[in-house]
């Protein structure tokens, strides 16, 4: 048998429906070669179902078997015996000799995702390097005391950050910035925005929230001024009357309250999502459910906080040790850090409460908000039934405020026990996007804290990371919706990983982020992620060839009037082909060819294939690629959508052909090309008379 043509996946084409409630019939479909099957056995939940054969088209057989999902989890494999006696098993792995459990396919029936964010384009906002757009709701220098210095304005837009001190350092940005820009972010074809945490928070990146009540005014608005800045050497935030004013007054709050609101109906109108950051882990000492900093000891619009008074209301939300109040020191903090008080919430009913009325409130009216990332999401609470247990709870309620809103979260390592269609939608996809990304064409971690050169142009260690990690975390919902970055907040840009240069901007000069870089590269690894499955994730200025170390380096400000306009234009391109072809957001993937540097895949559904080849390799290579496994016929011919190599980028159309089910192709060195075969395009002048020889004799 040709095992090359065995498929199954859980996409709309073999599954149906993809997304299951419960009890509800589903047919299951399995394609193999014409005429090469005696038998075919769905094995479901154990059971075995024999599979009938109800169609044939081009090369393949495809069978069928329809079974009950029932209310819980179901795991299927099959088993296929050919008319030459051979026999397999079949699983997310391919054709194999043996069972894995953990690579059977999975259903959980009732888990949906969001249809809007299955290849979503998102990009991913760290507003306070983004735009200033209202210079009035500035951070002043002095206007508080945070970590033991005095909080820095700084006014060289350009200016890299301080590796010692960023996270006090305010460069303007806010959500003005952003509302001034969102006809850009319309016209680069994004579908969603991630914002980082927008609520009051003392840092320029706000995950140690204030008050999850409301957003920032210094990223919304300051309608009421007034008070002093702290002097050089002050460092007592009770007296830092100017940012208590701008902080704590209801008028500035709810006016930033009401500028996000219009910030959401203006992207809706664009047909942008908006999606927020939730840090529901741990808060910050400045937050006014504990007030360590005493900024609203004395206001009367707010209850004492647990730092202050034994008695507070807020008392359980946190654990303390010791009795010494006022002013208890002693607490838990998120990995021992005081400054991060950890959120008690197996002590606080009121707090669990708490905490999902704000998730409820911002994805409601009058905010709209699509949905959630969630911060260190594994980490909340203090055990593992906990944790499940609260997301049940948030899922239910979020989704009961807004049935459409996304859940997604933050986690490093295997996140199936969160999957399974009643806490988390899907997660940021570092082990099965990232990593086996940056490790294939840099030979870098995800921090540019390692380089290791016996992983770069590892094309077996991509393809089976791919597999066997997505594999086990995701089923065909939660990989659609997974968020599919190069760089982010806490990890260096990639184009600095293409230099191949280890170190920080706290032991390497910050310039030296964009020295040695290779924007080939860049735009090879911008390729995969608009082809492969997910929601493809920008973080700002990647799309106009910014740089940087990993954080603080990678929340340098958008370089507005600087841009690498050429990277620019790349991006929108191949956003546009990524939206325009289904087979990108929703279809199937293929492994077609491994090699050192080198690697092809297919994207595929019943009416079109589209062909994406990677040569990372510093030289031109020819390879033969066998195209049936994609469905593409023995004799096709292909159009080119993107070429991008050392010199640039073209995508003007161009034709191959494909002789004899072999795809034969020569690429230039550092380059990317997709390919696609459309089954309902009509045939060209060129084509026809290629295949119809007419004789006069």
């Amino acid at each position: 048998m040709n095992e090359s043509a065995f498929f199954h996946d859980m996409t709309l084409d073999y599954l149906r429906p993809a997304e299951p409630d419960k009890n509800r019939k589903v047919d299951i479909r399995f394609r193999c070669r014409r005429a090469e099957a005696s038998e075919i056995i769905l094995v479901w939940k154990g059971e075995r179902h024999p599979m009938t054969c109800l169609e044939t088209s081009g090369e393949f057989d495809y069978y069928d078997a329809s079974v009950n999902v029932g209310e819980e989890p179901a795991s299927y494999f099959f088993e296929i015996e050919g008319m030459d006696g051979s026999f397999f098993y079949y699983d997310k792995r391919g054709a194999v000799t043996n069972i894995m459990e953990s690579m059977n396919f999975r259903i959980y029936p009732g888990l949906s995702t969001p249809k809007w964010a299955k290849g979503a384009v998102i990009y991913q906002i760290f507003v306070e390097r983004f735009c200033n757009g209202d210079k009035d709701n500035d951070v002043v220098t002095g206007e508080y005391s945070y970590y033991g210095r005095n909080v820095v304005k700084v006014d060289e837009w350009d200016r890299y950050p301080d590796p010692q001190y960023d996270f006090g350092e305010f460069y303007g940005g806010d959500l003005q910035g952003v509302m001034d820009k969102l006809d850009y972010l319309k016209d680069l074809g994004i579908d969603a925005i991630y914002f980082n945490p927008l609520f009051v928070s003392p840092s320029c990146h706000k995950y140690d929230t204030q008050d999850y009540d409301h957003i920032d005014p210094h990223f919304g608005k300051i309608v009421e001024d007034g008070g002093r800045a702290l002097d050089k050497d002050e460092h007592d935030n009770t007296k830092a009357t100017k940012y208590i004013k701008r902080v704590t007054d209801l008028r500035n709050l709810k006016a930033s309250d009401d500028l996000f609101a219009k910030l959401v109906s203006e992207a809706h109108k664009r047909g942008i999502k908006i999606i927020l950051d939730g840090v529901f882990n741990h808060c910050g000492s400045f937050n006014k459910w504990m007030d360590r900093e005493r900024i609203y000891e004395n206001n009367k619009d707010y209850e004492p906080g647990a730092f202050i008074s034994k008695d507070s209301t807020y008392h359980d939300f946190f654990a303390f040790h010791g009795d010494s109040w006022p002013y208890n020191t002693q607490y838990d903090g998120w990995w021992g850090y005081d400054t991060l008080p950890k959120l008690n919430y197996e002590g606080s009913k009121k707090l669990e409460e708490y905490i999902l009325s704000i998730g409820r409130k911002w994805v409601s009216p009058p905010f709209n908000a699509d949905g959630w990332r969630l911060d260190v999401a594994a980490d909340l609470g203090h055990s593992q039934e906990y944790n499940h247990y609260f997301w049940k709870r948030f899922r239910e309620e979020v989704k009961k405020a807004n049935p459409d809103a996304i859940i997604l979260a933050e986690q490093y390592g295997p996140a199936a026990d969160w999957l399974r269609g009643d806490e988390w939608d899907t997660v940021m996809n570092y082990d099965a996007f990232m990593e086996p990304v940056t490790w294939f064409l840099t030979g870098m971690d995800k921090h540019s804290d390692e380089f290791k050169p016996t992983r770069i142009g590892n094309a077996r260690e991509f393809f089976d990371t791919m597999l066997y990690i997505g594999g086990e975390n995701f089923t065909m919902p939660s990989l659609y919706t997974a968020m599919n970055e190069l760089s982010n907040h806490d990890h260096s840009r990639f184009l600095t990983r293409t230099s191949q240069k280890v170190g920080r901007s706290s032991t390497l000069m910050a310039s030296s982020a964009n020295t040695g870089i290779s924007k080939p590269v860049m735009r090879e690894a911008v390729m995969i992620q608009m082809t492969w499955p997910g929601a493809p994730t920008i973080y700002y200025g990647d799309e106009v060839g910014l740089c940087g170390f990993t954080d603080p380096d990678n929340r340098r400000t958008y370089p507005w009037g600087k841009e690498d306009l050429e990277m620019l234009e790349y991006h929108k391109k191949l956003i546009k082909i990524h939206k325009k072809y289904k087979e990108f957001t929703e279809g199937s993937i293929r492994e077609l060819y491994a090699d050192f540097n080198f690697i092809a895949y297919g994207r595929f559904n019943r009416t079109a294939a589209s062909i994406v080849i990677i040569n990372n390799n510093e030289y031109e290579v020819t390879k033969e690629i066998q195209v049936m496994p994609v469905g593409i016929p023995k004799d096709a011919i292909l159009t080119r959508l993107m070429l991008t190599d050392g010199m640039g980028f073209i995508d003007a159309k161009n034709e191959m052909r494909v002789k004899d089910g072999i795809l034969t192709v020569s690429v230039s060195r550092k380059s990317g090309l997709i390919l696609r075969y459309d089954s309902m395009a009509p045939t060209t002048s060129d084509g026809f008379w290629a295949d119809n020889f007419i004789s006069f004799e």
